[in-house]
């Protein structure tokens, strides 16, 4: 397939808000796909690379080259050139990556050279999502788009579905089985406001604790246990503990979901940057081990002595946990009927906050496991922390939006009347709101260097935020997790914007 072919869907589903011509369209790039160029396909619509980073910055990326005349590119021989451009490294790496790019652009048109930026920058973000693309797939293929679902569930991975329903139709599909050993697509959660909303949506519930850990599924197979990330990643080497808690439970044969979280001495859970740190240790675990030990914490079972058990109901995935995983081990959860039983679960949500745990989860007590998929079932209630923050400078953005201003850099009020960058964010904003700052902003603008404009720090803007993790590329010694934008503030001046002092007082578990 020509990239440029898959340059024009990914512009066309871009323009389009609508679900079914998405997958119209998606439709009919798989029918002229070949299964050999649907692995590369699917992550280049996602915007991903296969590859993952590839370590090219705006140095490179940044440089002018002439566009071909026609499309002669496809997209393997794309994935070959990134693929040799990641395994570049040692002394001239840099020219050498730089030659590279050159070589590959000059080979591309002028969309297929926007395409390929977007890409190699992140900026790819049409909303061709997985879950679009699965229903093009079924409809490319004829197979029923909840077989395909379940088949992408259960095998991890849907690119490896989509090549096998190409090339050899839809009773490819019988082969996707739940197997121990082999890791499926986590089920996840969306959000709710508050408890009362959760419990008001899904009737009889659990409320569980929200662990700030790293997802895990373990899978036993005997004497044989395997730790899978919610990436399907094996970080099974890493985490000696959870092996050896796997094979001191009653089970011979079991697949279990939970987390892994890392408690200090007191018994309160350390900081995610800590927890997340240790699990992403490759070398000398025996050490990391004893430094930052960690615990898995469980809360759901796929799979128990060789029956799949996905499609129970979430009460009776418990009776089966409860059985083969000891109190201490499962996650801590109180029951909820209804309206009647809210005041308890807000108490239950505001003992897991003075524990120093991040949240609830709201799950209802009849709802299936819906591997790989963010369904209503789970609702997640978490304190939302918001900033009113300063726009020190923004990046122009690429893909759908190219010559808008887009990346916003943030900071905080310094004790000497500056301002300390705590990081950046493009999530949260509206095509207008795009339009609006960008016009904004230009007008502060002191520096364009073609990729960043800095501005005079003016602009206080309304933030919301996860939490906080140490980071040493910030001057304040801390970066916001998943930072997005709520709301410009034109009411505030500059100088009531929030502190850095301020922001880690509200943070005392992170010190920098």
């Amino acid at each position: 397939m020509l990239l440029s072919r898959l340059a024009q869907v990914s512009r066309e589903v871009a323009a389009t808000a609508a679900r079914s011509r998405k997958i119209a369209l998606l439709a009919e790039l798989f029918r002229e796909a070949d299964a050999d160029d649907v692995p590369i396909v699917i992550p280049y619509l996602a915007g991903r690379l296969p590859q993952g980073r590839l370590g090219v910055g705006w140095k490179v990326l940044g440089r002018r080259v002439p566009p071909a005349a026609e499309p002669t590119l496809t997209v393997r021989a794309v994935d070959a050139a990134l693929t040799g451009l990641g395994e570049v490294s040692g002394a001239g790496s840099q020219g050498e990556r730089a030659r590279l790019v050159g070589a590959l652009m000059g080979a591309a048109t002028e969309d297929e050279q926007r395409f390929l930026l977007g890409l190699l920058t992140g900026e790819v973000r049409q909303g061709a999502l997985d879950a679009v693309a699965v229903e093009g797939l079924a409809r490319a293929t004829g197979a029923p788009a909840e077989d395909v679902r379940r088949a992408v569930m259960l095998s991890g991975s849907l690119q490896t579905v989509a090549r096998a329903l190409l090339g050899e139709g839809p009773a490819a599909l019988d082969r996707f089985r739940l197997t121990v050993g082999r890791p499926v697509l986590p089920m996840l959660a969306h959000s709710a406001s508050s408890v009362a909303e959760a419990v008001g949506k899904l009737g009889a519930c659990a409320v569980e604790e929200k662990l700030d850990g790293i997802r895990v599924q373990v899978h036993r197979d005997g004497d044989t246990v395997r730790v899978h990330t919610r990436t399907l990643d094996d970080i099974t080497a890493r985490l000696p503990e959870v092996t050896a808690a796997a094979l001191e439970l009653g089970g011979e044969r079991f697949i279990l979901d939970g987390e892994v979280i890392s408690f200090d001495a007191a018994g309160r859970p350390r900081s995610f940057q800590e927890t997340a740190g240790r699990v992403g240790s490759r070398t000398d675990v025996a050490r990391a081990a004893g430094q930052v030990p960690v615990s898995p914490v469980f809360f759901d079972v796929l799979a128990a002595d060789g029956r799949d058990l996905l499609d129970l109901p979430f009460a009776e995935r418990h009776a089966e946990l409860a059985r083969l995983v000891p109190e201490p081990m499962r996650v801590r959860r109180t029951l909820a009927e209804g309206a009647a039983d809210i005041p308890a679960a807000e108490r239950f949500l505001a003992d897991t906050l003075a524990r120093g745990h991040e949240g609830v989860v709201v799950k209802s007590l009849a709802a299936p496991y819906s591997a790989g998929r963010r369904g209503a079932a789970w609702l997640k209630v978490k304190p939302v922390h918001t900033l009113d923050l300063v726009v020190l400078a923004a990046e122009w953005g690429h893909g759908r939006r190219t010559g808008r201003l887009s990346n916003l850099h943030l900071g905080a009020r310094t004790a000497d009347g500056g301002f300390a960058m705590l990081g950046k964010t493009f999530k949260g904003m509206t095509d207008a709101m795009l339009a609006w700052q960008t016009e904004r902003l230009r007008r502060l603008a002191v520096e364009d260097d073609g990729r960043v404009v800095r501005v005079r720090p003016e602009l206080v803007v309304e933030i919301a935020y996860d939490g906080l993790q140490r980071s040493s590329r910030y001057p304040a010694g801390v970066t916001l997790r998943f930072a997005r934008v709520v709301r410009y503030r034109e009411d505030k001046a500059p100088g009531e914007a929030d502190t850095v002092e301020a922001l880690l007082a509200a943070h005392p578990e992170v010190t920098p």
